[in-house]
C-alpha cells in the first residue's frame, strides 16, 4: 500500500498572491514591506502553535491588535491561501476517485487549517494533518514520525509531495519517499513512475 501525502501551500494551492498580502497590510494600516517581512519572520512559530492568533498578529504589526483586527486578518489570511492549483487538484480528485490512499500534511496554524477544511477540494481528503494541531512543523523529524504513526503505515509506504526541498529532505530522513513538486504535469509523471514501480 502506498499513501500519497500532499503538502498544501504551493502544491494544492497557488502561492499567496502579493496583492492579498498588500490588502492585509492596508486593512490594518501597516507598511506593506514591514508587514510581509514580519508575516514570514514569525510564521513558523504560528504554524507550530507557539503563538496564538493575537500574539502572532501583534508580532507582525509591532503593536497590540484588537479582537476585530485579528478576526479580519485571519479571514483574509485564509482567503489568501484558498486559490486552488487546478492541475494538482484535478490529479488529487483522480486519485481519490481511483481509491488511492491520500492525506494532507501542511504547516498551517489552527485557524488557517480550520478555514481550509471548509474548502470542498480539501474536505474530500480523509486524513488531514496541520502543524498547528500537532504542535510540530516541517521539516522537523517529529512531524513525519507522527504522520507515520497516525496513518499506521511503514515510512517507506508514504510518498510525500512538497514544493520545498528542505521539507522533502526532512521526510526522507524520516524514511518516507519524497517527490519534489514543480508543477502539476511533472507531478503526474513522477507519480506514475513511483506508483508503477510499486
Amino acid at each position: 500500500m502506498t499513501w500519497i501525502v500532499f503538502d498544501y501551500g504551493g502544491v494544492l494551492s497557488l502561492p499567496q498572491p502579493e496583492s492579498d498580502a498588500e490588502a492585509m497590510a492596508a486593512a490594518v494600516g501597516a507598511d506593506p514591506g514591514d508587514f510581509k517581512r514580519n508575516y514570514w519572520e514569525h510564521r513558523l512559530e504560528f504554524d507550530r502553535a507557539s503563538l496564538s492568533p493575537p500574539a502572532y498578529w501583534s508580532a507582525v504589526l509591532g503593536r497590540p491588535v484588537s479582537h476585530s483586527e485579528v478576526a479580519r486578518l485571519v479571514a483574509m489570511d485564509v482567503a489568501s491561501w484558498a486559490y486552488p492549483n487546478a492541475g494538482t487538484v484535478a490529479l488529487l480528485e483522480e486519485l481519490i476517485e481511483a481509491g488511492r490512499d491520500v492525506a494532507l500534511l501542511s504547516n498551517a496554524p489552527v485557524c488557517v487549517g480550520d478555514g481550509l477544511d471548509e474548502l470542498p477540494w480539501i474536505a474530500a481528503i480523509g486524513h488531514r494533518f496541520y502543524s498547528g494541531r500537532m504542535g510540530l512543523v516541517k521539516p522537523d523529524r517529529e512531524i513525519y514520525d507522527e504522520l507515520v504513526r497516525a496513518l499506521g503505515a511503514d515510512p517507506s509506504e508514504i510518498l510525500f509531495i512538497d514544493d520545498r526541498a528542505d521539507n522533502i529532505e526532512g521526510a526522507e530522513r524520516a524514511g518516507l519517499r519524497g517527490l519534489r513538486f514543480t508543477d502539476a504535469a511533472a507531478l503526474r509523471s513522477g507519480l506514475t513512475a513511483e506508483l508503477s514501480a510499486r
